[in-house]
């Protein structure tokens, strides 16, 4: 597995790291039972992915749970970033006593008395800025050595851009994949002040898997899709495809596409079994040719820039 430097932080990650949502998340992500999503996670250290990607309302805290026993004593052997701002009971909080709490119960979950990385869960735009009492907050618990980095998670490079000038974050996880390019100038800013980039939702909610189609029927978090994009998304697919050829797998491309970008310090698909872990982890072994990155980015700029793709 290679690595990156997380930013300035002095944090070294997998490149590939390992995205936490579907653990305990049987809500969204169907049944998992706990002791393979603890093998799972141990799997992955194995195999040397060290980033782990979690958040308090991931299974109404289970997903924290889960890696808390999954990395007992191997603690300083991974990089674990949570969120804040999502609570585990489903509230969307930001008043820093709130945020401080769960800080707090995420560490107890987490069985470490330190985060990697803290992240305000998707916060409001006008939340983007160091005047803003979370961003404070998110200092002290700095100094405090509660954290050692922090930042936000969000959406656009809009948000990044805003991160970048009115903030001191360190780390900023943005979406980003081949059917959501936008924030690639803000991420090139970002790389040149010295800010980490997590990208998250790599393959697109399973559509860059290549197993979806215009006949899919979805339920869980992925019933949110109109008819229309489900034609859109599936369109797509196709395309990627005709320039991939048949043989590669989508899933190593659109990983691969994404870490092509040197601004881009792990990203972090998610995996509900040992098949799929291996898969993710294994597109750190290769590399997408100059022509099809191109031809990628055209598929963007012609097709998908000016079109309405919502997540």
């Amino acid at each position: 597995m290679k690595t990156r430097l997380l930013g300035n932080t002095g944090i070294e990650v997998s490149e590939i790291g390992f995205g936490a949502w579907q653990l305990g998340n049987e809500k969204d992500w169907g049944e998992m039972a706990d002791s393979d999503a603890v093998r799972l996670v141990e799997q992955a250290i194995d195999e040397e992915c060290t980033f782990f990607d979690t958040a308090p309302n991931y299974g109404a805290g289970k997903s924290e749970e889960l890696i808390g026993k999954a990395v007992k004593g191997k603690r300083d052997q991974i990089v674990i970033s949570s969120k804040c701002g999502h609570h585990s009971n489903g509230e969307q909080n930001f008043e820093p006593k709130q945020l401080l709490l769960s800080v707090e119960n995420s560490l107890r979950r987490l069985q470490t008395d330190y985060l990697d990385c803290l992240l305000l869960h998707n916060p409001s735009f006008a939340t983007l800025t160091s005047e803003s009492p979370q961003f404070e907050l998110l200092e002290r618990l700095k100094t405090e050595g509660k954290i050692r980095a922090f930042g936000a998670s969000v959406d656009t490079g809009k948000e990044v851009k805003e991160l970048l000038h009115r903030t001191n974050s360190q780390v900023i996880e943005v979406m980003f994949n081949m059917f959501h390019q936008e924030p690639a100038m803000a991420m090139k800013s970002a790389h040149q002040q010295g800010v980490g980039i997590i990208a998250k939702i790599p393959l697109d909610s399973g559509w860059l898997t290549g197993k979806y189609d215009r006949h899919s029927i979805f339920s869980g978090i992925r019933d949110r899709w109109s008819d229309e994009d489900i034609e859109k998304r599936a369109a797509l697919v196709e395309n990627v495809r005709s320039i991939l050829g048949q043989d590669p797998s989508m899933v190593q491309a659109a990983l691969q596409y994404i870490l092509s970008y040197e601004e881009v310090s792990t990203t972090i698909p998610g995996a509900k079994n040992s098949k799929q872990l291996q898969h993710n982890l294994s597109a750190s072994e290769g590399e997408l040719s100059m022509g099809v990155l191109e031809e990628i980015r055209g598929l963007w700029e012609n097709q998908i820039k000016n079109a309405k793709l919502p997540w």
